[in-house]
């Protein structure tokens, strides 16, 4: 008879069982580790946050005290009588940022579609290159470039409007009257320049993630360029889309030097787009070295941070509602 082969030794299990017992040990340690830095960031950043709302509510509370809602609802800003109502310059903020997104979004979108669809490989990086290139320029900058070159054409320019358009029935109290250079309208055109290169580096990346394939489908089935981008780019592209437009407005509302030197520092609410006004951030620029000297006055133009603190806030928490629900929609389509 053939003996039988002893049968191989089994290895001692007990050390490879410390050893994977141990690295199981190490990778539960550096997993609460990473997750007590991520956390740790996340509310960080809340706590800042937090921090700066209290702090600069604290100093302007005394002129919330003083005028109450009246700080919000009145367009009186009389420091030298202690007389502070911030709706002109609310009022003022909202106009330019307005006129701002109006002409800034086409232009970043479409500049955002030239260069993913349409234009030539080789053309596309200077493109971006030059665009993105105007988001390093300084407001100061484009302050200054407006009242040296733009001030003075822009004044003919709109005075032949206000002469032609403003005459217009329904359009007299848009377009009417005096034009000005350093105006509503100036501070617009100021603002779309500046944000249009943000708008436009956002909607690129969020039409690049449209996939290739969803695209070259709807060619395939004869969609001309643009039903191509209007049903398969549009839709799923609309949520990041429109945090670009948010983000954009965001930048519009908080600029401070370039609309400073361009918007005219008028302490008024008009229709007319072609007349001087003024805005919070920018108030804040002119009056802060004189409002040093009186408390109530400073605390006022705190209080106009403040308040421009807040409508970011609430377009941002409008923005992240509106890309929920486009994702929603995209969702269940």
């Amino acid at each position: 008879m053939t003996a039988l082969a002893p049968a191989p030794a089994r290895p001692e299990r007990g050390g490879d069982a410390g050893i994977s017992a141990h690295g199981r040990g190490t990778d539960v340690w550096g997993d609460r580790v990473f997750r007590s830095i991520a956390l740790a960031a996340g509310l960080s950043v809340l706590a800042i946050l937090a921090l700066i709302a209290f702090v600069m509510t604290k100093q302007a509370w005394p002129v919330f005290r003083a005028e109450g809602f009246r700080f919000v609802t009145s367009s009186t800003w009389d420091p030298t009588n202690s007389k502070f109502g911030a709706l002109a310059f609310i009022y003022g903020t909202i106009v330019s940022s307005a006129i701002a997104i109006v002409f800034a979004v086409p232009l970043s979108l479409g500049i955002a579609l030239f260069t993913t669809e349409l234009a030539p490989r080789r053309m596309r990086k200077p493109v971006v290159y030059l665009v993105d290139l105007l988001a390093a320029i300084p407001s100061v900058v484009y302050g200054l470039w407006v009242l040296a070159v733009l001030v003075q054409p822009a004044q003919r320019a709109y005075q032949h409007v206000a002469n032609t358009l403003g005459k217009v029935p329904g359009l007299t109290h848009i377009f009417g009257g005096q034009a000005s250079g350093r105006s509503f309208f100036t501070a617009g055109l100021v603002l779309a320049v500046m944000i249009t290169p943000i708008a436009t580096s956002i909607s690129r990346e969020v039409l690049a993630t449209v996939a290739q394939d969803d695209k070259n489908a709807a060619l395939a089935m004869g969609a001309t360029r643009w039903e191509m981008l209007r049903i398969a780019v549009f839709p799923r592209a609309r949520s990041g889309l429109v945090g670009a437009v948010m983000l954009g407005l965001g930048r519009a509302l908080g600029e401070t030097i370039a609309v400073a030197l361009v918007i005219g520092s008028n302490h008024q609410i008009t229709s007319h787009l072609f007349k001087s006004g003024d805005s919070m951030a920018a108030v804040i620029a002119h009056e802060w070295g004189e409002g040093q000297s009186d408390p109530l006055h400073r605390a006022a133009l705190i209080g106009l941070a403040v308040l421009l603190f807040a409508f970011t806030i609430v377009i941002n928490i409008a923005a992240r509602a509106i890309a929920n629900r486009s994702r929603h929609t995209e969702a269940n389509a």
